[in-house]
């Protein structure tokens, strides 16, 4: 059985096949000690693994649950290597094309109508932006902030009141390309805020008192590669002076300690920095827009996934931002929220000491400029289905994330000047 395409990007991708996932696998490993930890970096020299979580061998360490993903032909002797060593694996998935084609798993609703249960490829979310803007001409404006390297518009959809100084939080998804639950949320959201204005109190209130700019998918080029031919693609499409190897990781192109950590310098990695910060059109864009709107906008949140924690800076150090027991107020109570709709659990805390110290990351960038209240959501799950979240849990995420969202927005609107 194949990855069946949707028929609107069949006529793209004859030139070049999409990759195939037969039989690939997903291993799960905790070392439990310096030697295990060593015997993992060491098979990745050796062989191709794709690092689910942590995001690059660098950051393997003891204690900590480490999911990768391995080729078939590989597969065997990765498993026996684990096994001579006695180290304990899960397989999290036996068969990684499977999974890509069980994620496909809610109906559309009504043939041409938008749905928010299923995972929509980018021409479908295009027509979305237009629509709610068609729709709700007084509440919502599509702003063009620049294009990507494929010459693919980034569109940011202003959502609240025409006045420029009010309150603003600025959102984005889909930074990562093979992350498709996040841009899933912030198309959720905007339904969600213009469905309920004049009806439910909290969503009114923000909406009369502020501004939302949401960027529903940051990584669009990537973003089209992972639909077309490359379901687990992670970068952006920019080519590489010097290299064969397409991509920068647009979340570590930011211009905050960029270039401190020297495994992100190889054009091949999947967390490669780019020649330069802000080297990338999607970050440059962004970067201009966020400084043009420095004074209004008084939180930044963005959306990735997987692992189900709520984070906030630094994540280039272990030191810790000033007030930040503000952040971790917040992001304490945003998490308890959030869990009272299906009782879903996140961790929260800075990037560094809870998921892996990081550089030239959005979040960072932004708490550096003056915006005080950032954070970043990695949503379901923790790692059952990885970045192939089934379309039928994206509906329960999204509300429960929203509920956290909520809060955020509400705490913004009465603690920030």
């Amino acid at each position: 059985m194949r990855f069946i395409l949707p028929l609107g990007l069949i006529a793209t991708t004859l030139a070049v096949a999409p990759v195939h996932f037969d039989r690939e696998k997903v291993l799960r490993v905790k070392p439990q000690d310096e030697k295990q930890a060593n015997i993992i970096k060491d098979l990745a020299k050796t062989n191709q693994l794709d690092f689910w979580y942590p995001d690059a061998i660098h950051h393997v360490a003891v204690n900590m649950t480490v999911d990768f993903r391995v080729s078939e032909k590989e597969s065997q002797f990765i498993q026996s290597t684990l096994d001579q060593n006695k180290m304990h694996y899960e397989i999290l998935i036996h068969d990684l094309q499977e999974e890509i084609e069980k994620q496909f798993d809610v109906k559309e609703d009504i043939p041409g109508r938008h749905s928010y249960a299923k995972y929509n490829n980018w021409d479908k979310i295009v027509a979305w932006t237009e629509k709610m803007v068609h729709k709700h001409p007084k509440m919502v404006s599509r702003i063009k902030i620049g294009t990507t390297i494929e010459d693919n518009p980034l569109y940011v959809l202003k959502i609240g009141k025409r006045d420029k100084r009010r309150k603003a939080i600025f959102m984005d998804c889909g930074i990562h390309a093979r992350e498709w639950i996040s841009p899933a949320f912030c198309q959720w959201f905007v339904y969600q805020v213009t469905k309920t204005y004049g009806k439910n109190k909290i969503m009114t209130k923000l909406l009369d008192q502020m501004n939302f700019y949401v960027l529903p998918v940051f990584n669009v080029d990537g973003y089209i590669w992972s639909w077309t031919r490359n379901r687990m693609w992670r970068k952006n499409r920019s080519k590489n002076q010097n290299s064969k190897c397409i991509g920068t990781d647009l979340n570590r192109n930011f211009n905050v300690s960029w270039n401190s950590f020297p495994n992100t310098r190889n054009p091949c990695a999947d967390t490669y920095q780019g020649p330069e910060p802000e080297s990338e059109k999607e970050t440059k864009a962004v970067s201009d827009f966020i400084r043009s709107h420095l004074k209004s906008i008084k939180a930044y949140i963005t959306f990735h996934s997987y692992s189900q924690m709520l984070l906030f800076p630094y994540g280039y150090t272990s030191k810790l931002p000033r007030k930040h027991e503000n952040l971790a107020k917040v992001a304490k109570i945003s998490t308890d929220v959030l869990a009272t709709r299906y009782e879903t659990r996140y961790i929260y805390g800075p990037i560094a000491s809870t998921i892996y110290p990081t550089s030239g990351s959005s979040l960072d960038w932004v708490y550096n400029l003056g915006i005080k209240h950032t954070f970043a959501f990695e949503l379901r799950d923790k790692g059952k289905f990885g970045f192939l979240l089934p379309e039928s849990l994206i509906k329960p995420t999204c509300k429960e994330t929203l509920l956290a969202v909520k809060f955020i927005a509400k705490y913004i609107l009465k603690h920030t000047s």
